[in-house]
């Protein structure tokens, strides 16, 4: 089988491009590289090539043929989309066009989308399921959601198969401790939690002691990274001989506030991480965990991991090791 993934340099993608290694895939990889790594393309065709160019985009995959596209490239840092939401517009809006524009003119088919739990904004809900009213607090929950619109109309229009996965908050890193989150300018909460504890110069912040929650911090839903890529590969499979079209979340189903993950990380790490609280971010919402029972029942999807402890474990392998190798240069 032969898969274009768009940022698959990435924190996701490039578990993605793990997965299918193993199955022996031929995978193409077009990544700018903004937060990607050139060391998560090993041993695949790389194209360094930003989605919003449209005109490079298509000269350059001109007549190439896949079997399927999984597209992570965008932004999707929440804090940054509202201080800068015309970025987030070009990136995840403009790009996915010019990115449906390919699939069409090369006549390809078979588009998993990476979207959003952001799409849905603030919700009394207990859990989340895909049919709830989607009114996201922030650019960049709206840019998933129009782009989301956008792969939907070209679906009808060609009639292509296209599956939304709304994740929730991914986590984690692939047990060996070859791939994880690596950014230079880290948002996701475990990360920061776990390097502060290896860089005592990154100081842990905590956004906001005063929501509607158990204890005032915001709760989410942390799904492995490793059973999002399940998930993608999944919903690919399920193009096999049919046409379809659906969106589904991407959770545990289990809410976690993020005062209960520091406590998992000190247990974890055997550390204490030190805190400091700041003011609340604008367009966070205080609880999002996902309904789950959709991707379960259609797409027989199953977390491998449903242990917070286990899920901190891997993410703290992989910084650990990565800390070591910085060291020992």
């Amino acid at each position: 089988m032969k898969y274009l993934i768009t940022g698959g340099a990435g924190y996701i993608g490039s578990h993605m491009v793990n997965f299918l290694k193993k199955t022996n895939a031929e995978i193409t990889i077009i990544d700018n590289l903004s937060t990607g790594h050139l060391y998560n393309t090993k041993d695949c065709e790389f194209i360094n090539l930003d989605l919003r160019d449209k005109d490079k985009l298509l000269n350059k995959l001109h007549k190439h043929k896949f079997d399927g596209v999984f597209h992570f490239a965008g932004k999707s840092i929440v804090s940054e989309s509202v201080i800068d939401p015309d970025s987030y517009y070009k990136n995840n809006i403009i790009g996915t066009n010019n990115l449906l524009e390919l699939i069409i003119k090369n006549d390809l088919n078979n588009l998993i989308f990476s979207s959003s739990a952001a799409v849905y904004g603030n919700t009394n809900e207990k859990l989340i399921s895909e049919e709830h009213q989607k009114i996201p607090t922030n650019p960049y929950g709206e840019s998933k959601l129009k782009a989301e619109k956008l792969i939907n109309e070209f679906s009808n229009r060609y009639n292509l198969n296209t599956i939304n996965l709304r994740y929730f908050n991914a986590c984690g890193a692939d047990p060996s401790g070859d791939y994880g989150e690596d950014r230079i300018n880290e948002t996701h909460l475990i990360p920061n939690a776990l390097i502060s504890l290896i860089d005592k110069k990154n100081q842990f912040t905590i956004f906001g002691s005063n929501y509607p929650t158990k204890d005032g911090t915001c709760v989410r839903d942390y799904v492995h990274v490793n059973d999002i890529v399940k998930a993608h590969y999944l919903a690919m499979s399920k193009f096999n001989n049919q046409k379809f079209k659906d969106e589904f979340n991407i959770g545990l189903g289990l809410g976690f506030s993020v005062l209960e993950i520091i406590q998992a990380c000190d247990a974890v790490t055997q550390k204490k991480i030190e805190l400091k609280y700041a003011d609340k971010r604008d367009g966070d919402p205080p609880i999002l965990i996902a309904d789950n029972q959709k991707i379960k029942s259609i797409l027989n999807w199953e977390p491998e991991y449903t242990n917070i402890k286990e899920i901190i474990k891997t993410a703290w392998n992989w910084h650990s090791k990565k800390h070591l190798q910085h060291s020992n240069r």
